[in-house]
């Protein structure tokens, strides 16, 4: 792990214009989107595109796909953090990165956070989204793009546009606007039998409920597992986590009830956008 970290925060320096270019980027384009045009944009960057062009022999791709993607792992929270501080710190610096501290606590320190408390749920954010099997339409996309010998960057690039759908990656701002609705309308101390309710209107006016439901699992999703064993421990007395509890002991019975649910547990959006927001203040 040391030496993971120490080679990432080597690799980590982004070019100026990808910098200039999340400078640029107006205030409303989301974060997604800027984040897919940013890993677009490292394509300059390619150490596959370059050998490729050169002629290298295809039983040597795989040793600068691998530099590609070491690269770009690299550089990602950087140009996270980037986007983060432009959008919601007034653009101020993300910092140096440390090579003697873990990734985790580098990118909360990068997004300006130094609580120990957010740096462990940063931890345990970044672990249970690491690991995507082909099945999903991020994971699919890229080994789609890749697929057609595009470099890493575009390959994850494409990946991110398909992470940005409500359906998928975007369903944690999903939930948020849900409960925000949800509180707007019904107040932050609910009955049982209110957010029946309110999940019935969800459901009958043609949405779904947000952060339901898995294309693979048929059970409550562990990462939703793990999430939901940090907020009891941290917080266990915050409003907006209280409420997520709440729904999880009535939106599944409602969900078999409607009868077309395959799988009527939450899933990990149930949990981590509310676990972030809480975090973030």
């Amino acid at each position: 792990v040391s030496w993971l970290s120490k080679e990432w925060a080597r690799r980590a320096a982004l070019p100026s214009h990808v910098v200039t270019m999340l400078d640029n980027f107006p205030t409303n384009l989301h974060p997604m989107s800027q984040l897919s045009a940013a890993v677009t944009a490292l394509n300059s960057e390619s150490k596959f595109a370059r050998a490729y062009a050169e002629g290298i022999h295809r039983a040597k791709y795989w040793e600068f796909v691998y530099e590609d993607a070491m690269d770009l792992i690299a550089k990602l929270p950087c140009v996270a953090a980037k986007i983060y501080r432009n959008l919601y710190r007034e653009g101020s610096g993300i910092g140096a990165i440390d090579p003697n501290l873990d990734w985790s606590h580098n990118f909360t320190n990068m997004l300006g956070y130094s609580d120990p408390q957010f740096i462990e749920l940063m931890r345990l954010y970044l672990t249970i989204h690491s690991d995507h099997e082909g099945g999903n339409v991020s994971a699919h996309t890229s080994h789609l793009v890749g697929s057609a010998l595009s470099d890493p960057y575009l390959a994850f690039a494409a990946a991110m546009n398909g992470l940005a759908g409500p359906l998928h990656g975007l369903a944690n701002q999903e939930v948020l606007l849900w409960l925000t609705d949800l509180q707007k309308e019904l107040g932050k101390e609910v009955s049982d039998e209110k957010l029946r309710d309110f999940i019935w209107n969800t459901l009958n006016s043609g949405r779904v409920v947000p952060g339901y439901g898995h294309a693979v699992l048929r059970k409550t999703d562990p990462r939703y597992t793990c999430q939901r064993e940090f907020a009891l421990k941290h917080l266990p007395q915050d409003p907006l986590f209280k409420l997520v509890a709440q729904l999880y002991k009535i939106v599944p019975n409602v969900l078999l009830e409607q009868g077309k649910a395959k799988n009527p547990w939450p899933n990990v959006d149930a949990h981590s956008g509310v676990l972030l927001q809480v975090s973030l203040g």
